[in-house]
């Protein structure tokens, strides 16, 4: 057999065939599991880091879901103290109502030495008078949780609410901008309210301050009514009350503004009701007077005598009115006196109203300042129609023009 070159080539290919493919299998058969590990591995590898990639994704969705639910929490927290806020004015104002009321009807609403003048219309009310309303105020602080934007001053909305990323400002900084807002629209409030309680309080006060010491000027030492006031119209004599002093209990500011309010309301009270009860009125107004009290030469006899009171020019059966409230302890004839009724007001100060024509009170009877008690007349010791008026302190004869001028001077701070 003749082997030729070609034949022995293609023999030397197919034998080195044969040895590549039995070492390729080799190779795969030897290799085999460590490429498949490999390729396991590497499928791990990329899914832990899917899963690493997610749970860091987890994470910070978590991040700011509790950040957002911080942030609302703080909103509502904010938001309940603004309403705490908001309900505690209200609640004032309910307190307020009959302290105002009780000033408003003492005249001192508006100052204690300049009369009260209304607002002319249209004019807007004070500053103090603005109350904090529930409703108004609980939608400016709804708006702080995505309403309608609160602007509390029109000219301050000129940027539009996309605006304020492009200003550099968080919603949280915007919430807390607005909270602030509102905070200080509530202090306001606060303040103008205990600032009208401190007014009304001294004005309050200087005007019984100020009663007193017109009172006072009479020479007549007159008793404070303010705790009988307090006690009610029994007088403090009628109760049977007692117990060791403790402080009252102020509380915060504006219960102690409240109390002292109340207080100096109840002194003016007070000193009203005894400016009104003792003889500080006119027995006879816009009569003239034509004889005063003091030594004067006697109608009758000619000779120096004192003359124990004031004189009043009226007419025949003009109405004579009482100076102050009290208890008629005397209606009728009196020697000299004529026709004559005597009034006791307290303090041991007691009036006289002689040479009536007609007696219209009996003893015992109650009556109160301006009312009628008689008529003018000329009964007993006198020359013509006139009005015999007399003020006795403890008994003693004092001239009325004390009280005369005190009353005048009182009328500017009696309501």
């Amino acid at each position: 057999m003749t082997v030729r070159p070609w034949m022995a080539a293609v023999a030397f290919c197919f034998a080195g065939a044969l040895t590549v493919g039995y070492l390729a299998a080799t190779s795969y058969l030897v290799l085999r599991d460590d490429l498949i590990g490999a390729t396991m591995a590497r499928q791990a590898r990329m899914q832990h880091d899917y899963e690493d990639r997610i749970s860091a994704l987890r994470a910070q969705m978590d991040r700011v879901t509790s950040r957002q639910l911080l942030d609302q929490q703080v909103v509502e927290e904010k938001v309940e103290k603004l309403l705490q806020q908001q309900l505690a004015l209200s609640a004032r104002n309910g307190k307020l109502s009959t302290l105002l009321n009780r000033a408003e009807d003492a005249g001192v609403s508006q100052g204690a030495s300049e009369p009260e003048i209304p607002p002319a219309p249209g004019q807007k009310p004070l500053a103090y008078e603005r109350r904090a309303d529930v409703n108004g105020g609980t939608a400016a602080i709804r708006s702080l949780l995505g309403g309608s934007p609160f602007r509390s001053e029109p000219e301050k909305s000129l940027h539009p609410p996309t605006a304020y990323a492009a200003l550099g400002e968080t919603a949280t900084d915007r919430a807390d901008r607005l909270f602030s807002k509102v905070t200080l629209s509530l202090k306001d409030i606060e303040h103008q309210q205990l600032d009208h309680i401190q007014t009304l309080a001294a004005d309050a006060s200087e005007t019984a301050d100020a009663i007193q010491r017109i009172m006072s000027r009479t020479g007549v030492d007159i008793d404070d009514e303010t705790e009988t006031t307090e006690l009610g119209e029994a007088g403090a004599s009628d109760l049977a009350i007692g117990g060791p002093f403790v402080e009252p209990d102020i509380g915060d500011e504006f219960e102690g503004s409240m109390a002292n309010l109340d207080e100096a309301l109840s002194r003016l009270d007070a000193a009203r009701r005894t400016a009104r009860k003792l003889p500080f009125g006119n027995p006879a107004p816009g009569s003239d007077i034509t004889s005063r009290f003091g030594n004067r030469t006697d109608p009758f006899l000619g000779r120096l005598a004192l003359h124990a009171g004031i004189d009043f020019r009226v007419g025949q059966g003009t109405e004579v009115h009482a100076t102050g409230s009290g208890t008629v302890v005397l209606a009728g004839r009196n020697g000299g006196y004529g026709n004559m009724v005597e009034i006791d007001h307290g303090n041991g100060l007691t009036t006289r109203y002689a040479h009536l024509s007609k007696v219209l009170v009996k003893p015992g009877d109650q009556v109160e300042n301006g009312s009628p008690v008689g008529l003018s007349g000329t009964t007993g010791r006198s020359t013509g129609p006139h009005l015999h008026y007399e003020v006795r302190h403890d008994g003693k004869a004092i001239d009325p023009a004390h009280f005369l001028t005190a009353g005048m001077k009182l009328t500017t701070y009696m309501n």
